[in-house]
């Protein structure tokens, strides 16, 4: 029986209008510590955030999602933030923000395999 694995994980949001708390869900986070593992998965759709939507621009909030991928990554294209230690960039893109792009408060979980095939499951029930 494989070993149950502790992970945490937080639910990229758009707010558009940050004063009706408002949102729509377009990513997971996932830190798995034990495992040392952190991705995101995004998947921004434009006509559904239209519908949600028109006063944010589509363009600039996928750049904004592709700097968390980065982020999380690692990337050296992400700046000083992405040079940090794994759980140090996962508490940095879970951390309190008050602008269109949020994230939701940190969650646990238990994955009894991959890292990755919890993150795909969160992705399917919390984001498509």
């Amino acid at each position: 029986m494989p070993e149950n694995n502790l992970f945490e994980y937080a639910v990229i949001r758009i707010v558009p209008r940050v004063e009706r708390e408002e949102f729509l869900n377009v990513g997971v986070i996932l830190y798995c510590r034990s495992r040392n593992f952190l991705a995101t998965k995004v998947t921004l759709n434009p006509e559904r955030f239209a519908t949600f939507s028109q006063a944010v621009d589509v363009e600039e909030i996928q750049k904004y999602l592709h700097a968390f991928e980065q982020i999380a990554a690692g990337s050296k294209d992400a700046g000083p933030i992405g040079q940090l230690d794994k759980a140090s960039r996962f508490r940095w893109l879970t951390a309190t923000r008050s602008t269109v792009l949020q994230v939701s408060k940190v969650h646990p979980g238990l994955c009894p395999g991959e890292p990755l095939e919890a993150l795909e499951k969160l992705h399917r029930q919390l984001v498509l």
